[in-house]
């Protein structure tokens, strides 16, 4: 009879069986921050990820980073603002035909296609001085750090002298008063008192913002 019970239990494979298994998941957030979550409960292998518990340590730290840049590069494109909200120039800096005289003439200025527009700080400052003359018509000017800006032939002065500005603060509305043949927004723009192309401070919009999109989409 032993012999039998014994032939018939060596007849059985033994096979080894875990108690618990180990699955690997990977946290559903976005694809830049790729954080492993090792899980080793064997009765929650089929829970889904919107059950896991919040990733802490390392993964949290990356996150609250992450949201520190982006706010970091949002801030500093808001930081500045160009003076209109579509830019057309009419007519660039430097020497061309006088519209009044037909002569050659200085132009100290940059002409900007506008039509009852308005306009707005490029960047924080303060306003130093608002007015009308019969060459300028009405118009505001801005200090922006070392750089001093001019609005001029506006319809409407929307600013008071001393007031400080912030990027797209509107200033005034664009017109045609002054020496001006038709509506547009002349601008002239002074580094340390002298006269310089006011395309500088365009350009200086410009890439800030370019530089701010590529940092935000490598994010």
């Amino acid at each position: 009879m032993k012999k039998e019970l014994w032939m018939m239990t060596a007849a059985i494979p033994l096979c080894i069986v875990p108690a618990k298994a180990q699955f690997n998941t990977v946290a559903t957030i976005p694809a830049r921050y790729k954080v492993e979550v090792l899980r080793t409960d064997m009765n929650n292998a089929g829970a889904t990820l919107e059950n896991e518990a919040p990733v802490q340590g390392a993964s949290t730290d990356i996150l609250a980073s992450a949201d520190i840049d982006k706010k970091r590069w949002i801030d500093r494109y808001l930081s500045v603002s160009y003076p209109l909200r579509h830019i057309r120039i009419n007519s660039p800096y430097g020497y061309r035909k006088d519209p009044f005289t037909g002569k050659k003439r200085f132009h100290g200025g940059l002409d900007l296609h506008a039509r009852g527009d308005e306009v707005l700080a490029m960047m924080e400052g303060v306003v130093v001085k608002v007015g009308q003359d019969k060459a300028s018509g009405k118009y505001v000017i801005l200090r922006h750090g070392k750089y001093t800006v001019s609005y001029c032939h506006l319809s409407k002065i929307l600013a008071v002298k001393g007031a400080a500005v912030r990027p797209r603060d509107v200033v005034g509305i664009t017109g045609s008063t002054g020496r001006s043949t038709g509506e547009h927004l002349h601008i002239t723009c002074k580094l340390d008192g002298k006269s310089v192309n006011p395309s500088v401070i365009l350009d200086y919009i410009q890439s800030v913002r370019q530089e701010c999109v590529e940092a935000l989409a490598g994010l």
